[in-house]
Protein backbone atom coordinates (compact mmCIF):
# COMPACT_ATOMS: atom_id res chain seq x y z
CA UNK A 1 0.00 0.00 0.00
CA UNK A 2 1.15 3.42 -0.91
CA UNK A 3 -0.02 6.86 0.56
CA UNK A 4 0.19 10.05 -1.06
CA UNK A 5 0.43 13.16 0.52
CA UNK A 6 0.01 16.69 -1.34
CA UNK A 7 0.94 20.17 0.44
CA UNK A 8 1.86 23.68 -0.62
CA UNK A 9 -1.40 24.26 -2.96
CA UNK A 10 -3.51 27.72 -2.26
CA UNK A 11 -4.31 30.94 -3.89
CA UNK A 12 -1.71 32.86 -6.36
CA UNK A 13 -2.47 36.10 -8.62
CA UNK A 14 -1.76 35.14 -12.39
CA UNK A 15 1.61 35.46 -13.30
CA UNK A 16 2.68 33.94 -9.63
CA UNK A 17 4.29 30.65 -8.61
CA UNK A 18 3.55 27.92 -6.77
CA UNK A 19 4.98 24.41 -5.73
CA UNK A 20 2.93 21.60 -4.66
CA UNK A 21 4.27 18.25 -3.18
CA UNK A 22 3.56 15.43 -2.75
CA UNK A 23 5.13 13.04 -0.02
CA UNK A 24 5.20 9.06 -0.36
CA UNK A 25 4.61 6.35 2.45
CA UNK A 26 5.97 3.56 0.40
CA UNK A 27 10.15 2.92 1.34
CA UNK A 28 10.08 1.65 -2.83
CA UNK A 29 9.34 4.97 -3.53
CA UNK A 30 12.18 4.70 -6.10
CA UNK A 31 10.76 2.24 -7.99
CA UNK A 32 7.73 4.35 -9.26
CA UNK A 33 7.02 6.47 -12.08
CA UNK A 34 5.03 9.38 -10.53
CA UNK A 35 2.63 11.57 -11.98
CA UNK A 36 0.94 14.79 -11.67
CA UNK A 37 -2.74 15.38 -12.62
CA UNK A 38 -5.76 17.81 -12.75
CA UNK A 39 -8.72 18.56 -12.34
CA UNK A 40 -11.16 21.47 -13.25
CA UNK A 41 -14.60 22.48 -11.88
CA UNK A 42 -16.58 20.80 -14.64
CA UNK A 43 -13.65 19.22 -16.66
CA UNK A 44 -12.45 15.59 -16.64
CA UNK A 45 -9.28 15.25 -14.72
CA UNK A 46 -6.22 15.58 -17.35
CA UNK A 47 -2.58 14.19 -17.49
CA UNK A 48 0.02 17.22 -16.19
CA UNK A 49 3.03 16.22 -15.89
CA UNK A 50 5.29 12.63 -15.30
CA UNK A 51 8.75 11.40 -13.81
CA UNK A 52 10.31 8.72 -14.35
CA UNK A 53 11.95 6.79 -11.30
CA UNK A 54 15.61 8.13 -11.98
CA UNK A 55 14.03 11.21 -12.58
CA UNK A 56 16.26 11.47 -15.85
CA UNK A 57 12.67 11.31 -17.86
CA UNK A 58 9.98 13.86 -17.93
CA UNK A 59 6.84 14.62 -19.65
CA UNK A 60 4.11 17.34 -19.74
CA UNK A 61 1.03 17.86 -21.60
CA UNK A 62 1.30 21.18 -23.92
CA UNK A 63 -0.52 23.54 -21.94
CA UNK A 64 2.44 23.23 -19.12
CA UNK A 65 5.37 22.93 -20.73
CA UNK A 66 7.59 25.74 -20.11
CA UNK A 67 6.05 27.00 -17.20
CA UNK A 68 6.22 23.43 -15.23
CA UNK A 69 8.62 21.35 -13.69
CA UNK A 70 8.44 18.13 -12.42
CA UNK A 71 11.23 16.48 -9.84
CA UNK A 72 11.59 13.96 -7.47
CA UNK A 73 13.73 13.77 -4.30
CA UNK A 74 13.91 10.01 -3.78
CA UNK A 75 15.98 10.46 -0.62
CA UNK A 76 12.92 11.91 0.43
CA UNK A 77 10.02 9.89 -0.89
CA UNK A 78 9.23 13.32 -2.46
CA UNK A 79 8.03 14.64 -5.73
CA UNK A 80 7.62 18.36 -6.68
CA UNK A 81 5.44 20.34 -9.66
CA UNK A 82 7.20 23.94 -9.50
CA UNK A 83 4.41 26.32 -11.25
CA UNK A 84 5.86 29.36 -12.74
CA UNK A 85 3.51 32.05 -15.15
CA UNK A 86 0.42 30.59 -13.43
CA UNK A 87 -2.90 31.23 -15.31
CA UNK A 88 -6.23 31.64 -14.51
CA UNK A 89 -6.99 28.03 -16.26
CA UNK A 90 -4.30 26.25 -14.08
CA UNK A 91 -6.95 26.50 -11.70
CA UNK A 92 -7.48 22.79 -10.45
CA UNK A 93 -7.73 20.15 -7.74
CA UNK A 94 -4.08 18.55 -8.08
CA UNK A 95 -3.28 14.88 -7.21
CA UNK A 96 -0.17 12.86 -7.59
CA UNK A 97 -0.30 9.88 -8.72
CA UNK A 98 2.54 6.35 -8.55
CA UNK A 99 2.48 3.64 -10.79
CA UNK A 100 4.39 1.06 -9.33
CA UNK A 101 3.64 -1.63 -11.61
CA UNK A 102 4.84 -0.40 -15.16
CA UNK A 103 7.90 -0.12 -16.67
CA UNK A 104 7.82 2.63 -19.19
CA UNK A 105 6.46 6.08 -17.59
CA UNK A 106 3.16 6.61 -18.61
CA UNK A 107 0.82 9.66 -19.25
CA UNK A 108 -2.48 7.72 -19.22
CA UNK A 109 -4.40 8.06 -15.82
CA UNK A 110 -5.42 4.24 -15.37
CA UNK A 111 -1.74 3.18 -15.78
CA UNK A 112 -1.53 5.09 -11.96
CA UNK A 113 -2.44 2.63 -9.15
CA UNK A 114 -2.26 5.23 -6.18
CA UNK A 115 -3.59 8.67 -5.89
CA UNK A 116 -3.08 11.25 -3.05
CA UNK A 117 -6.07 13.24 -2.06
CA UNK A 118 -5.51 16.16 -4.33
CA UNK A 119 -4.85 19.80 -3.45
CA UNK A 120 -6.70 23.00 -4.42
CA UNK A 121 -4.69 25.73 -6.82
CA UNK A 122 -6.47 28.66 -7.34
CA UNK A 123 -5.13 30.81 -10.02
CA UNK A 124 -7.03 34.83 -9.74
CA UNK A 125 -6.70 37.81 -12.11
Amino acid sequence: QVQLVESGGGLVQAGGSLRVSCAASARSFGAYNMGWFRQAPGKEREFVAAISRSGGRTYYVDSVKGRFTISRDNAKNTVYLEMNSLKPEDTAVYYCAADTTITDVSTQEYEYDYWGQGIQVTVSL
